[in-house]
């Protein structure tokens, strides 16, 4: 165990101790008035990557975090002058954003569990080993790491100059980016598919702002919301009399759109004699409004969404193959959101901070919330995201979102377990569920190591070793 007689001898066997990755950025400072424990404390955090600084008594503790910065502090909680309490309430009204880890001595985890409810972040007893303070930094180490990635995407969210509101740093987006500052710089039509939610009128914006028609007008139709008769006069207009109650006569968007942006959300919705006016619309460049025997110039680019298969509709005659190839010049697909999961920590500090400022006040997201969101595959995409985290926010007035205020159905997602048999006797032995578990967590980050070993609760290096484990077990077979 670690105590004052053995912590020397403990910490010369952590030459190959592996580094936490992102620790050598965080600062640890350790109180403990016991030298022996000072110094081997110092070199197994030392050993993972963190910065360190060391104090012999809480009075040292105060001028060391008076001149300098720490992340977290390692404190025990017998103190010779002050309080091992009364050092912590101290340290917090110095460092309220620090993590506080109290050490307490064994047979004392009553003033442990009274000090969590303080403020400190964890504890350990002692005397512990060298692994048990190993797993409790790697620990300290994911929750600040995890906390400063939150900070930088709120941060770079502010200062981000992107197309329009999309967020995202998955492959597919930045893909997605690079095809809309090229079709930012043509007028041909854009065909944008994608499921509901996944911010198909947000792309048809972007484009709008990335090119030559920026300054001009943008304005979207919602072809499934209208009936025929409404979205032919919306379009291209009407002259008095041409049917009952147009009193008036009225330009069509197409019209009033000059050298501007029509974007027509829903288009496998529109009638099929109405794709037919508008194919020569697009062709022609010129409308006839509705009653009219004139026709009317148009200076206007279309861009089009639908989250119907096309093509179908197309071989079932629903549309127009000729206008489905006219508006199929440049197509874009949208990534669902559960394609794209290592975008939702990013998603989800842009809508809180949005969230945050119209509230008046800070909003983030704990730990187990953010796991959850992860977790869910989202069938409404961004929309049921945004939606679920305004909901979030509405029934809890605090600045943290928690587990339990999220949508049931979010919260009690299932984590799905891939390729487990069951044995004859219905008992699925622990290790196999520990490597399908991790297999699992795996697949639906899309391989991304480091989010999955965040979301299974496990430092970095453990997954390494569980990879390689079953690795070697595969071989052996």
């Amino acid at each position: 165990m670690f105590n004052a007689s053995t912590a020397v001898v403990l910490t010369r066997s952590l030459g190959h101790t592996p580094q936490i990755e992102g620790a050598n950025f965080l600062n640890l400072l350790i109180v403990d008035d016991d030298r022996a424990i000072r110094e081997s404390c110092q070199e197994v955090a030392q050993s993972l990557g963190f910065n360190t600084r060391v104090a012999e008594s809480a009075e040292h503790a105060y001028r060391l975090l008076d001149t300098s910065t720490a992340d977290a502090v390692l404190l025990d909680l017998r103190q010779p002058a002050a309080g091992g309490m009364e050092a912590l309430h101290a340290i917090r009204k110095h460092r309220a954003d620090a993590l506080v880890i109290v050490v307490t001595g064994n047979g004392t985890v009553q003033s442990a569990v009274q000090a969590m409810k303080d403020g400190a972040y964890d504890y350990i007893t002692k005397p512990f080993s060298m692994e048990e303070l190993r797993l409790l930094l790697e620990r300290v180490a994911g929750h600040l790491r995890l906390k400063t990635e939150s900070r930088m995407l709120r941060e770079s969210i502010k200062s981000r100059q992107g197309f329009g509101n999309l967020v995202g740093r998955a492959p597919e987006m930045e893909k997605l980016y690079r095809i809309i500052a090229k079709a930012g710089q043509s007028s041909h039509p854009v065909l944008i598919l994608g499921e509901s939610g996944t911010g198909k009128e947000l792309v048809a914006k972007s484009i709008h702002l990335a090119g030559m028609f920026r300054g001009k007008p943008f304005i979207p139709v919602d072809c499934g919301s209208l009936v025929p008769t409404l979205i032919e006069s919306e379009l291209f207009g009407h002259v008095r009399g041409a049917f009952t109650g147009a009193t008036n006569p009225k330009e069509g968007l197409l019209a009033i759109a000059d050298g501007g942006t029509v974007f027509l959300d829903e288009i496998g919705e529109l009638p099929v004699d109405l794709q037919a006016k508008l194919l020569r619309a697009i062709q022609e460049k010129e409308i006839r409004p509705v009653g009219s025997v004139k026709r009317v110039p148009i200076n206007v680019r279309i861009l089009a969404a639908t989250n119907r298969d096309l093509e179908r509709a197309v071989a079932e005659g629903t549309f127009r193959r000729d206008l489905f190839f006219r508006l199929n010049v440049l197509t874009l697909r949208l990534p669902a959101l559960r394609e794209r999961r290592q975008d939702i920590p990013l998603l989800v500090a842009h809508i809180l901070e949005r969230i945050g400022r119209d509230a008046g006040m800070e909003k983030t997201i704990s730990d187990e919330a953010l796991k959850a969101l992860l977790r869910y595959d989202w069938p409404g995409n961004v929309r049921e995201l945004e939606n679920s985290l305004e909901r979030a926010c509405a029934l809890s007035s605090a600045h943290q979102i928690q587990l339990r205020d999220l949508p049931t159905q979010i919260y009690s997602a299932p984590i799905e377990l891939i390729g487990i048999s069951t044995p004859a006797n219905g008992i699925v032995p622990m290790a196999e569920l520990e490597k399908q578990t991790i297999l699992s967590a795996l697949t639906q980050v899309n391989g991304d190591k480091m989010l999955a070993a965040r979301l299974l609760g496990i430092g970095k290096t453990t997954l390494y070793r569980k990879l390689k484990e079953y690795e070697s077990r595969s071989a052996a077979v």
